[in-house]
């Protein structure tokens, strides 16, 4: 099955969010990782941070700034799939941040503009993280 222009743009931006970040030293565990409460972008280590990542990128503007994407609702299915993540993998007692990357790539463009908010948002939902 082909991947749509916009599939193939995400999938552009994950891969350069994925450098971006080891740029900046953290160490990947996981892309694209999908559990039952949904799917997390990337997962990194930042020290002895766990980092949740949600990947948001647009060819413009016009529908808004990418990271305006990432509504309550996408935040809580995100802080769901990271708590069930740290549970699976003996995490809980770390300390762990959930982060966006904001990734503006006009098609005319070789290069994105990338931001990074670290702490992006709190967990939400029913469930804390802690």
């Amino acid at each position: 099955m082909a991947e749509s222009e916009s599939g193939r743009l995400g999938s552009q931006g994950e891969k350069a969010a994925v450098q971006f970040l080891r740029s900046k030293g953290l160490k990947i565990l996981a892309t694209r990782h999908r559990n039952n409460f949904g799917e997390i972008d990337v997962i990194a280590e930042d020290g002895d941070t766990t980092v949740f990542v949600e990947v948001k990128t647009r060819s413009s503007e016009h529908a808004g700034q990418p990271f305006e994407a990432v509504d309550r609702k996408r935040q809580n299915r995100m802080s769901r799939a990271a708590l069930a993540w740290l549970k699976q993998n003996n995490r809980l007692e770390r300390r762990c941040r959930l982060d966006v990357i904001s990734i503006l790539w006009p098609k005319d463009q070789q290069l994105p503009q990338i931001t990074h908010y670290q702490s992006a948002f709190e967990p939400g939902g029913h469930g804390q993280m802690y």
